[in-house]
Protein backbone atom coordinates (compact mmCIF):
# COMPACT_ATOMS: atom_id res chain seq x y z
CA UNK A 1 0.00 0.00 0.00
CA UNK A 2 1.38 3.46 -0.56
CA UNK A 3 2.05 5.86 2.08
CA UNK A 4 -0.20 8.45 0.68
CA UNK A 5 -3.42 5.94 0.08
CA UNK A 6 -2.67 5.10 3.96
CA UNK A 7 -2.10 8.99 5.02
CA UNK A 8 -5.28 9.88 3.06
CA UNK A 9 -7.53 6.86 4.38
CA UNK A 10 -6.32 7.59 7.81
CA UNK A 11 -7.36 11.62 7.19
CA UNK A 12 -4.41 12.50 9.35
CA UNK A 13 -4.95 16.03 8.41
CA UNK A 14 -7.53 16.35 10.69
CA UNK A 15 -6.02 14.39 13.58
CA UNK A 16 -2.16 16.19 13.62
CA UNK A 17 -3.25 19.46 15.33
CA UNK A 18 -4.52 16.66 18.42
CA UNK A 19 -1.37 14.09 17.84
CA UNK A 20 0.43 17.09 18.53
CA UNK A 21 -0.97 17.76 21.65
CA UNK A 22 -0.80 14.47 22.88
CA UNK A 23 3.09 14.21 22.37
CA UNK A 24 3.62 17.29 23.93
CA UNK A 25 5.44 20.48 23.59
CA UNK A 26 9.08 18.48 24.49
CA UNK A 27 8.61 16.02 22.23
CA UNK A 28 7.92 18.96 19.47
CA UNK A 29 11.04 20.48 20.04
CA UNK A 30 12.87 17.54 18.74
CA UNK A 31 14.39 17.71 15.33
CA UNK A 32 15.10 15.63 12.68
CA UNK A 33 19.24 16.30 13.23
CA UNK A 34 18.15 14.77 16.64
CA UNK A 35 17.76 11.89 15.16
CA UNK A 36 13.70 10.95 17.00
CA UNK A 37 11.29 9.29 14.49
CA UNK A 38 7.74 8.58 15.22
CA UNK A 39 6.32 5.06 13.24
CA UNK A 40 3.12 4.96 12.18
CA UNK A 41 1.62 0.87 12.38
CA UNK A 42 -1.37 0.33 10.92
CA UNK A 43 -2.37 -3.72 11.76
CA UNK A 44 -5.03 -5.18 9.49
CA UNK A 45 -6.68 -8.48 11.62
CA UNK A 46 -8.37 -11.41 9.98
CA UNK A 47 -12.01 -11.29 10.53
CA UNK A 48 -13.02 -11.23 14.11
CA UNK A 49 -10.20 -10.90 15.45
CA UNK A 50 -9.52 -7.16 16.41
CA UNK A 51 -10.96 -8.12 20.03
CA UNK A 52 -8.07 -10.73 20.69
CA UNK A 53 -5.54 -8.04 19.02
CA UNK A 54 -6.61 -5.11 21.24
CA UNK A 55 -7.08 -7.19 24.35
CA UNK A 56 -3.20 -8.42 23.56
CA UNK A 57 -2.15 -4.78 22.98
CA UNK A 58 -3.93 -3.70 26.32
CA UNK A 59 -2.60 -6.08 28.84
CA UNK A 60 0.63 -6.42 27.06
CA UNK A 61 2.26 -5.52 24.34
CA UNK A 62 2.42 -1.98 25.31
CA UNK A 63 4.24 -2.85 28.83
CA UNK A 64 6.53 -4.67 26.27
CA UNK A 65 7.05 -1.64 24.00
CA UNK A 66 7.94 0.60 26.56
CA UNK A 67 10.48 -1.73 28.14
CA UNK A 68 12.42 -1.99 24.86
CA UNK A 69 12.34 1.73 24.59
CA UNK A 70 9.67 2.42 22.09
CA UNK A 71 7.40 5.22 23.45
CA UNK A 72 3.60 4.55 23.24
CA UNK A 73 2.08 7.79 21.44
CA UNK A 74 -0.95 7.58 21.18
CA UNK A 75 -3.68 4.01 19.92
CA UNK A 76 -6.70 4.25 17.28
CA UNK A 77 -9.38 2.52 15.83
CA UNK A 78 -11.55 3.76 12.59
CA UNK A 79 -14.94 4.59 12.70
CA UNK A 80 -15.57 4.06 9.05
CA UNK A 81 -16.94 1.03 7.96
CA UNK A 82 -15.19 0.57 4.20
CA UNK A 83 -12.25 2.22 3.35
CA UNK A 84 -8.59 1.06 3.02
CA UNK A 85 -8.77 0.99 7.51
CA UNK A 86 -12.13 -0.48 7.49
CA UNK A 87 -13.68 -0.38 11.33
CA UNK A 88 -13.58 -3.76 13.15
CA UNK A 89 -10.25 -4.87 11.53
CA UNK A 90 -7.79 -2.21 12.06
CA UNK A 91 -5.64 -0.65 14.42
CA UNK A 92 -3.58 2.14 13.92
CA UNK A 93 -0.84 3.88 16.51
CA UNK A 94 2.16 5.63 16.71
CA UNK A 95 5.14 5.21 18.27
CA UNK A 96 8.53 7.23 19.07
CA UNK A 97 11.72 6.38 18.83
CA UNK A 98 15.04 8.17 19.61
CA UNK A 99 16.65 7.65 16.07
CA UNK A 100 15.67 5.37 13.36
CA UNK A 101 18.71 2.94 14.05
CA UNK A 102 16.95 2.87 17.70
CA UNK A 103 14.27 1.96 16.08
CA UNK A 104 15.73 -1.05 14.31
CA UNK A 105 17.27 -2.25 17.67
CA UNK A 106 14.22 -2.05 19.56
CA UNK A 107 12.23 -3.65 17.34
CA UNK A 108 14.88 -6.71 17.37
CA UNK A 109 15.12 -6.79 21.20
CA UNK A 110 11.01 -6.68 21.06
CA UNK A 111 10.69 -9.40 19.17
CA UNK A 112 13.40 -11.58 20.85
CA UNK A 113 11.68 -10.78 24.20
CA UNK A 114 10.73 -14.46 25.13
CA UNK A 115 6.95 -12.61 27.51
CA UNK A 116 6.42 -11.19 23.96
CA UNK A 117 6.95 -14.76 22.54
CA UNK A 118 4.79 -16.48 25.40
CA UNK A 119 2.05 -14.11 24.54
CA UNK A 120 1.73 -13.79 21.20
CA UNK A 121 1.84 -17.71 21.10
CA UNK A 122 -1.17 -17.56 23.74
CA UNK A 123 -2.95 -15.15 21.87
CA UNK A 124 -2.96 -16.90 18.69
CA UNK A 125 -3.63 -20.70 20.11
CA UNK A 126 -6.83 -20.19 18.09
CA UNK A 127 -5.57 -18.87 14.94
CA UNK A 128 -3.14 -16.19 13.84
CA UNK A 129 -4.17 -12.57 14.48
CA UNK A 130 -2.71 -10.16 11.97
CA UNK A 131 -2.93 -10.29 8.46
CA UNK A 132 -1.18 -7.15 7.45
CA UNK A 133 1.17 -4.61 9.23
CA UNK A 134 2.55 -0.95 7.83
CA UNK A 135 4.99 0.56 9.00
CA UNK A 136 5.99 4.36 7.99
CA UNK A 137 8.44 6.36 9.86
CA UNK A 138 7.71 10.08 10.16
CA UNK A 139 9.92 13.37 11.29
CA UNK A 140 8.43 16.47 12.49
CA UNK A 141 8.44 19.24 10.44
CA UNK A 142 9.58 22.16 11.54
CA UNK A 143 5.98 23.93 11.06
CA UNK A 144 4.62 21.54 13.74
CA UNK A 145 2.08 23.03 15.83
CA UNK A 146 3.50 23.82 19.71
CA UNK A 147 2.28 23.04 22.78
CA UNK A 148 2.48 24.81 25.82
Amino acid sequence: MKRRTVVKGLGLAGALPGLAQLIGASELAATPAEGTVYELRVYTTYEGKLDDLLKRFREHTTTIFERHGMKNVAYWTPTDESGPNPKGKTLIYILKHPSREAAAANWKAFQDDPEWKQVRAKSEEAGKIVEKVDSTFMVLTDFSPKVG
